[in-house]
């Protein structure tokens, strides 16, 4: 009996993702690749991507494209503007040349962004207060929200004209749509505050202005948290309630489920051992002390298993119509027919990839069936320095991050 004539989906077939098709259902995952000092694109960043490209993803997301300078988690993050244009155009180019799609991951840090580094203060959903500046990040007027929709209006053009084929929004990790949807983080009694249907205006907004601007040329996704995993913050019901509400506004073609908050539970996003000593050891001297009082509580070790987000995940997959990308954890052949099996769209793979950047061709010829990614998280703390896999590399080089 053929696989199809048993219902198993091919994870190396052809897939549509809205107007485009995808050579397989692996998706590299959005990740801050650490390699564009001067928020630029550079050779290393370029060669990151393509190798992962040759190495057979059916998708590149590149990590991230921040839509305007006070968006940038820091100033090393690539931001849109012309200058940027060309570089990105010769990196959509490289892969390209290796079969795989280009995805750019877009958005605004909101409370994540230093604006110390930036030299440009930004905004979040309500007033609080920034380790990464030592400086208080203000709540956003109404002008600074109209001016921010536009801003992913025009992001989502240039990408288009730097050769994206897709684009993925981000909602997640407490950067600014996800500050605004997050009780913990919005106290705000206007219309973008109080009730879910108010804390969720600005996601659907910045989502409808990019589908107006590129919708059915570029395939649209986001990524969404399913559960903040802070206290107050945004929880599964209330995550699965925006979920219908942008699927009822038609601007999506699937929704990436991610769940944590990038300053306040970091280690629900990744599981697995936390490199606190690594990771202390890349701040600078202040906040390498304080990160030394406070680390273990802000970065706990978290027992790893595969597909961590998929119990979560299923939820939203079985309520929705919407197409679902399994994110979290993916490091076997196994995993990702199973998860093609019970109806994921897709799956994204981020550190097996970062270890292993031809793991998806030994899969596809049958020479491997797993990954060799230990989730030591060693490469958290390489993001400074050039994102890479520190087992096999301990200097900075092109390539790789940790799932964003």
């Amino acid at each position: 009996m053929t696989d199809e004539a048993r219902g198993r989906v091919d994870p190396f077939a052809p897939a549509r993702l809205g107007p485009i098709t995808l050579r397989n259902r692996i998706i590299k995952s959005a990740t801050f690749e650490g390699v564009m000092p001067d928020a630029l694109v550079t050779p290393e960043l370029i060669e990151y991507h393509r190798r992962v490209a040759a190495g057979g993803a059916g998708m590149n997301t590149v990590a991230y494209v921040a839509v305007a300078p006070d968006g940038r988690t820091n100033r090393a993050c690539l931001y849109m503007r012309d200058e940027a244009i060309p570089g990105l155009r010769k990196l959509t180019e490289a892969i390209h040349a290796e079969g795989a799609m280009a995805s750019a991951q877009i958005g605004h840090a909101g409370p994540v962004a230093d604006s110390k580094s930036n030299g440009v203060v930004g905004f979040s959903a309500s007033r609080r207060f920034n380790p990464l500046s030592m400086r208080f990040t203000p709540a956003a007027s109404e002008a600074d929200l109209e001016r921010v929709i536009e801003d992913f209006r025009r992001t989502a053009l240039g990408c288009e004209a730097a050769g994206f084929d897709a684009l993925e929004v981000h909602l997640g990790h407490n950067y600014l749509p996800s500050a605004f949807l997050s009780p913990a983080l919005n106290d705000r009694t206007d219309r973008w505050g109080g009730s879910l249907e108010n804390r969720a205006r600005l996601s659907r907004e910045i989502l409808k202005a990019v589908h107006d601007a590129v919708g059915g040329r570029l395939a649209i996704v986001a990524k969404l948290n399913m559960i903040d995993a802070v206290p107050k913050g945004l929880e599964i019901e209330e995550s699965l309630e925006v979920a219908r509400m942008i699927q009822s506004d038609g601007t999506l073609d699937a929704l990436v489920l991610t769940g944590g908050s990038s300053f306040g539970n970091p280690m629900f996003l990744f599981r697995g051992d936390a490199p606190r000593k690594e990771f202390a050891a890349a701040l600078p001297p202040l906040l390498r002390l304080g990160f030394k009082l406070v680390g273990r509580k802000f970065m706990p070790d978290t027992p790893f298993e595969e597909a961590y987000f998929e119990a979560h995940a299923r939820r939203f997959k079985d309520a929705l119509d919407l197409s679902v990308i399994l994110l979290g954890g993916i490091n076997t052949r196994a995993t990702i027919e199973k998860a093609l099996d019970d109806g994921f769209a897709f799956v994204q793979m981020g550190r097996a990839l970062l270890r292993e950047p031809d793991l998806l061709l030994k899969m596809q010829a049958g020479e491997q069936t797993e990954g060799v990614c230990i989730h030591c998280n060693r490469c958290m703390a390489s993001i400074y320095s050039g994102t890479r896999c520190v087992l096999i590399d301990p200097d900075p080089i092109s390539g790789g991050a940790p799932v964003a």
